[in-house]
């Protein structure tokens, strides 16, 4: 068994990139007939509601990748509660469908104790890390992050969780190639709700997790 959870943080740019990287990336998926798990910004949001829409109707699982794209070890208590409930709320009322439990900080900042997986769960949220880091934010051509992301699952095995974002054109040039040499060995693509054991951290960060008993349940319905 190969399960592998593509995941997109559906966000502002941070550099140059190409019109219609996103559409792309969803009109793949749509073709493929892939569900993918997509963080949505809440400003990304209210920028693009039609796509953002679109994502909702195509089936894909919705987290929350936080309003204002801030480092959440940053904020104080207050100010996440606010932005994440911002987003929360932005998502709900535009794409029709409540996020939660899924988030994932931006950056995959976490501080290097609970605190900010601790404020999250009060939300109702747990924090979605990963195992197969693509670098999409950083490649400069599709044939690298294609073999980044297929080697790094086959070199996890199942239950790989791979970031990518929804901006970069290498991500989009890469997305068709990628989802059928995985296929070709075996993937069976499913949303993050679907995988019974999920890092609370990026995969380069060895952090202490939350403990069990303080992660919302996710949601069976």
């Amino acid at each position: 068994m190969l399960r592998v959870a593509l995941t997109f943080d559906v966000e502002h740019p941070d550099r140059p990139t190409r019109e219609g990287v996103t559409q792309a990336i969803i009109d793949t998926l749509a073709v493929a007939n892939v569900r993918a798990t997509m963080f949505l910004q809440g400003r990304w949001v209210r920028a693009y509601p039609a796509l953002a829409r679109e994502i909702g109707a195509a089936g894909h699982l919705v987290g929350n990748h936080s309003h204002f794209h801030a480092r959440m070890p940053m904020l104080t208590a207050r100010a996440l509660a606010s932005d994440v409930l911002t987003a929360t709320s932005t998502i709900r009322d535009v794409v029709g469908v409540d996020p939660r439990p899924w988030f994932r900080c931006p950056f995959g900042a976490i501080d290097s104790g609970t605190r900010t997986l601790a404020g999250l769960a009060r939300l109702g949220y747990r924090n979605v890390g990963w195992n197969v880091d693509s670098r999409d934010w950083a490649s400069r051509a599709p044939a690298g992050e294609l073999r980044r992301i297929v080697d790094g699952v086959r070199a996890h095995g199942d239950g790989a969780i791979v970031l990518m974002h929804g901006w970069p054109w290498t991500t989009a040039a890469a997305l068709p190639i990628v989802v059928s040499e995985l296929q070709e060995s075996g993937a069976d693509f499913v949303t993050v709700d679907q995988l019974p054991h999920l890092p609370a951290r990026a995969g380069w960060d060895s952090g202490p997790e939350l403990p069990e008993a303080l992660l919302p349940q996710r949601r069976t319905t």
